[in-house]
């Protein structure tokens, strides 16, 4: 995070103790928790400074919007790693998954972006579910919920999956790609028995629905499942608990989850940091949290875009590839 960011970074153990504190005091706070689930930052609703940063997940906005810059279009050009720096990650992934100690990793790399917009009219023109702007550090555009708490039910919404919307018949293609299913499954069983560590009566309510989510490039499909359980009656006590129990997210890492995360370590060869992670906003009462993904950084001049996909054993190289470079874009339309 860049060093004029006006608050602490806190580790896990302060992250769990505040949460608990302030939601047990219902007051409302934003969280933000990288992907290692290893340190994160608590904003209180009235400490939110919009010079420094914006949010908006849902219906969920408490600074003001920012004015749209409408200087001309758009310019999006892209440098993804190459093939030849990609294969031997995806090789060494699959042999992981051939040697038994995963069934399912997701594989992410960054790619070098260059725009004419800034991060902060990118965040302005944009339209998707968890919109996050930090000044000078990091832009996320994400479609994926992490959890939602409302009362005392908790639910997630896992999304593997996706299709261009434009190739014929695509939600019958991807509804019936055997290695989507399977991929899809997987996840949806890791997170099931996520949720039961914290919540009772935990059930899939919707399997595999297709949302199309709509990118400055094209239509994109994607497959997403639906998972709900029920919270004790003193979650709020606990909700720091509760969240890092969960961590990190399991669409965002594999499964077995502890193994599956050295894996990643070793196969990717970069820090994702904040990529992956979470953030969420607490409004006293209920709790909305989304996976940080569609997520570029800043350093100085410098743009940054990291995006990946799960890999199984029926993943083809080709495909895969072109996947990652597909997920590069921004919700801009």
């Amino acid at each position: 995070m860049t060093e004029s960011f006006p608050f602490p970074c806190l580790s896990k153990k302060q992250l769990i103790g505040q949460i608990n504190h302030l939601a047990s005091l219902h007051s409302p706070f934003l969280i933000l928790i990288d992907y290692k689930a290893e340190h994160g930052y608590i904003i209180r609703k009235d400490e939110l400074d919009p010079d420094y940063i914006q949010f908006r997940f849902e219906d969920i906005q408490t600074v003001p919007a920012l004015q749209k810059n409408e200087n001309g279009l758009l310019r999006w050009e892209i440098k993804p790693p190459g093939m030849r720096e990609y294969q031997p990650k995806f090789d060494y992934v699959q042999n992981q998954i051939h040697l038994g100690n995963s069934f399912l990793v997701n594989l992410t790399q960054p790619t070098v972006i260059q725009t004419n917009l800034s991060l902060y009219d990118i965040y302005s023109k944009s339209h998707a579910r968890y919109k996050l702007w930090i000044n000078d550090s990091l832009l996320v555009l994400s479609p994926e919920i992490f959890v939602r708490i409302e009362g005392q039910t908790i639910s997630s919404f896992p999304m593997k999956g996706t299709i261009d919307a434009d190739i014929p018949d695509a939600e019958n293609i991807i509804l019936n790609d055997p290695k989507e299913m399977a991929e899809h499954a997987t996840i949806v069983d890791l997170i099931r028995n996520d949720l039961s560590l914290v919540a009772e009566k935990v059930e899939v309510k919707r399997y595999r629905y297709i949302e199309t989510i709509k990118t400055n490039k094209q239509d994109l499909l994607q497959v997403s499942s639906e998972i709900t359980g029920l919270l004790p009656d003193d979650f709020r006590d606990r909700l720091g608990d509760i969240l890092f129990e969960l961590l990190p997210a399991g669409s965002i890492c594999g499964a077995p989850k502890a193994k599956t995360l050295e894996i990643i370590q070793e196969a990717e060869g970069y820090d994702r940091g904040y990529y992956t992670g979470i953030c969420g906003y607490f409004d006293g009462d209920n709790l909305d949290s989304g996976v940080m993904i569609r997520y570029m950084e800043q350093d100085g001049a410098q743009l940054t875009f990291k995006s990946g996909g799960g890999i199984t054993s029926q993943s083809e190289l080709i495909k895969e590839y072109e996947e990652l470079i597909q997920k590069v874009y921004v919700p801009l339309y």
